[in-house]
């Protein structure tokens, strides 16, 4: 993967079979209108022409555009975690984050993501969030706003942390040892991977949540649509219930279990950081 300028901020899409509703048209015009953004689509072992819709736009914006093709499904956790781990292995920019490829959530919004990190040192990631306010158009399902609230409900708890929306598929954070050092291994889950970068970034911490609330600042989205298409289904919701039990058993459970990750991250926390 090569650029010809260093972007501010690199953006990662993973795709699976998405060659029915992948809009080339906005991803290529959308990075062309934008300075310092640039894309890293993944391939996560796509069995439809998605690859072949990918090349043609990195065709059309080669220095902006560009692609990392793995043969094998293996989630999107997967895919988003090797993309960003490839773009901080490259010193590749500011800012890496993921956005979900139908995009329910408008690019258009990521200046303000950018705005927001470089408006404070103290911010670490933010993440879009879908609320339901006055002057916002944030459009979902009945019963997959519902079973996701419950699910929020039970991460927020779980991880301890006043989080609305865990599961938002547009998620910025600012390049550091510690984030290159979260991504390090493989996540347990599949789909709640979001959910799973939090709760090592607490087991990193020695179980203190405090510093983490300081770091994460939730974005209200201005528009999200339920795109038609989606992958995740009802049955997900359970699956994803005991993901979050297995994240709380291996990260969250205990001083001896928590404590894990601070050696094998390779970085050593600041001790007023690391409060038990």
């Amino acid at each position: 993967m090569t650029a010809k300028v260093k972007p501010t901020c690199l953006i990662v899409v993973p795709c699976f079979n998405e060659g029915a509703r992948l809009q080339c048209a906005h991803f290529v015009n959308f990075v062309r209108s934008i300075e310092g953004v640039h894309l890293l689509f993944v391939n996560d072992g796509s069995r439809d022409n998605t690859l072949e819709l990918l090349l043609t736009m990195r065709e059309r914006c080669e220095d902006r555009i560009h692609i990392l093709d793995k043969k094998e499904n293996a989630g999107k956790g997967e895919a988003v975690r090797a993309g960003m781990l490839e773009a901080i292995a490259q010193g590749y920019a500011t800012y890496v984050g993921f956005w979900d490829a139908d995009l329910a959530i408008p690019l258009e919004v990521l200046p303000d993501f950018v705005a927001l990190l470089e408006g404070s040192s103290r911010r670490q990631m933010v993440f879009g969030s879908r609320v339901r306010l006055l002057g916002r158009d944030v459009v979902r399902r009945a019963r997959r706003h519902y079973l996701g609230r419950v699910f929020a409900s039970f991460a927020s708890i779980t991880l301890r942390l006043p989080i609305y929306d865990t599961q938002c598929g547009a998620k910025l954070f600012r390049v550091t040892p510690e984030l290159a050092s979260i991504l390090k291994e493989t996540f347990l889950s599949r789909w709640i991977f979001d959910v799973e970068i939090l709760a090592r970034y607490i087991a990193f911490y020695r179980g203190s949540v405090s510093h983490l609330q300081d770091s994460i600042y939730e974005f209200p989205l201005p528009r999200w649509y339920d795109v038609a298409g989606s992958k995740v289904r009802v049955v997900d919701f359970f699956t994803a219930a005991l993901d979050l039990y297995r994240i709380h058993n291996r990260y969250l459970t205990g001083w001896e279990r928590s404590k894990f990750a601070l050696p094998q991250y390779g970085i050593a926390a600041k001790a007023d950081d690391c409060r038990p």
